[in-house]
This record gives C-alpha cells, structure tokens and sequence, in this order.
C-alpha cells in the first residue's frame, strides 16, 4: 500500500501480449502470481490492454488475451490496488454492454476499477475480427454519451448514426454512485475535447520523462478551459516504459526507455509527481514476477518521501 511520503500512484502494466514477459507468453498463471506480487509489494494498481491481435509488417503476429476475462479474474483475485484497461476500445462491444461489464467488474473489485476508454488505433486487428476502422473518433463520442450515462445516471435513450439503445437502464449498479472514474487518453483536438467534457483523468502513453509533461499539460490545461473546466479537475496520468538489467526487448516499442537505479527512479517518479502527475503506470521490461520484485524498492524509497 502506498505510504504516506509517495507522492503518486505507481501501477504495473501486465504483460497480457505474446512474448512480453520476458520474452516469453504469460498463461493466467504467471498473470496471476505477477498481480498478487505486485499488491504484496505495495503497488497501487494493474493495467490490461484491450487489444485482439498485433500484425506489423515484417514481424510475427502477438496474439493477446480478452481485456475484460483478464480484469474481472483479476478483480476477483485481488483485494486492494486498483485495475483497469490501459484503455478499452469502445469500437470493439456494443457501448451499453461495455457499460453493464465495467459495472459488474467494479461490482467483483469492490469499486476498484479505474474505466480506461479509447477509440482504438491498430488496423490490422478491426479487419481480422470484422470491426468497422472508419470513423474511430465519431463512433467513440456516441459510444462515450451511452457509457458514461448508463453508468453516471442508471439510465440512456439515445440514437445516433452508429449506435442506438431505447429506454436501457443499467441494473443493478455499479457500487459506486457515479460508477467507476472514467479515464481517456489522448492528444488529438477531438478527443481531448471530449476528454476535457466527460472525464476524471487524463493519460497519456510512453511520456518517460518527467521534461516531455509541460508542452502537454498546456494542451490538456488549454482543451479544458475551452469548454469551462476548472484544468486541476482532470487528474493526470502517464505510463512510463522502464528497462531493468534482464530485460528482453520490447516487441512492438522503441527506445529510448527509462533506466536507471531505484534512487535514479524514485527520483524520475518524484519529478512526473512536480509536473502534476497523480498515477504512473508502470510498463516493464522484464515484465515478471521478478521485474516487479526489482523494481520495488522504488516505491520504499518514494514512500520515505
């Protein structure tokens, strides 16, 4: 648990994609050992993707398990840090069923589920599985107003040009009154706008350091203001790519990466903390069992403030 001097939250990404975990493919039971490891070391939260198959040109598919069979296993199996979808694309369920999954995932955690939304990215997977690609940002906004009312009212009736649902109600609720924080993560003009409407935290992906926060804490600051928003009212967020002795090499991602000691670390956290960020989440590499072990001193040395 976090203590009294750590001045942000630090969750672990999970390595829910083919040959991520040290160059290997977790089944649920290394998942499973990495997320019991990781609240018994002390830290704040875990982080799924919501992705159905990698394919990049020159390089061999990564399969990944179901975002939501992983969260709600893990819900079930933790009883403190957070969790979440780092993020869930909307485009890929039906948006009031989404809502109804994430209400009953925050039912399973005790109210501990952190809603990661986003309107997806890679091609390659929405032609696979069948998906319509187009219009990713417009379907979203529809997919976010269903979403957000059904778990913030109870209640949506609603029809637009890709989705409509007819007097749905969200029963039961989700524990919390206002169901689970919302958070998207995003630097595009639209989707910050809609971040800055509708949502409780900002994230943004793979900001390893602390110096590349002030240019897009203006714009997110900028996207608030815009439309009335106190900018202190959206927490912000980042996922942070760190590289430990052992690690592997990363699929999929290109350096640089951060590295250092556990002071040289804690030190780089306190700095994201200065720039106005309340949660990191941690993306390792070797992301194991043993990679969260060693990267948890950080959080004695963050704790001693």
């Amino acid at each position: 648990m976090a203590g009294q001097g750590r001045p942000l939250q630090i969750g672990i990404m999970l390595p829910d994609t083919e040959r991520e975990m040290a160059g290997g493919s977790a089944r649920w039971a290394d998942l499973l050992a990495m997320a019991r490891t990781a609240e018994g070391c002390g830290f704040d939260s875990l982080w799924v993707s919501d992705h159905l198959i990698f394919r990049f040109e020159g390089k061999e598919p990564q399969g990944v398990w179901e975002c939501w069979s992983l969260l709600s296993a893990l819900a079930a199996s933790t009883s403190r840090v957070e969790l979440g979808p780092l993020v869930s694309a909307t485009s890929f369920r039906n948006p009031a069923l989404l809502a109804k999954i994430a209400a009953t995932v925050d039912e399973i955690a005790g109210g501990r589920l952190v809603l990661g939304l986003g309107a997806g990215w890679h091609e390659p997977e929405y032609a696979a599985f069948g998906y319509p690609f187009d219009r990713r940002v417009s379907r979203f906004e529809e997919a976010l107003e269903i979403v957000r009312g059904l778990l913030r009212d109870g209640h949506v009736d609603f029809a637009g040009d890709y989705y409509t649902v007819r007097d749905c109600e969200l029963r039961p609720r989700s524990p919390r009154p206002g169901g689970p924080p919302i958070m998207i993560g995003s630097t595009s003009p639209r989707m910050l706008d809609l971040c800055a409407r509708h949502a409780d935290l900002w994230n943004g992906w793979g900001k390893n350091d602390p110096a590349a926060i002030p240019p897009v804490r203006e714009v997110v600051d900028a996207a608030c203001r815009a439309v009335g928003r106190e900018p202190a009212s959206l927490a912000r967020t980042v996922s942070v790519l760190v590289d430990l002795p052992g690690a592997a090499g990363r699929p999929r991602e290109q350096p640089p990466f951060l590295t250092g000691s556990a002071a040289e670390l804690a030190e780089t956290f306190r700095g994201f903390a200065r720039e106005g960020i309340s949660h990191v989440q941690v993306v390792l590499d070797p992301n194991s069992v043993a990679g969260i072990e060693r990267l948890a001193p950080v959080l004695e040395l963050l704790d001693r403030g």
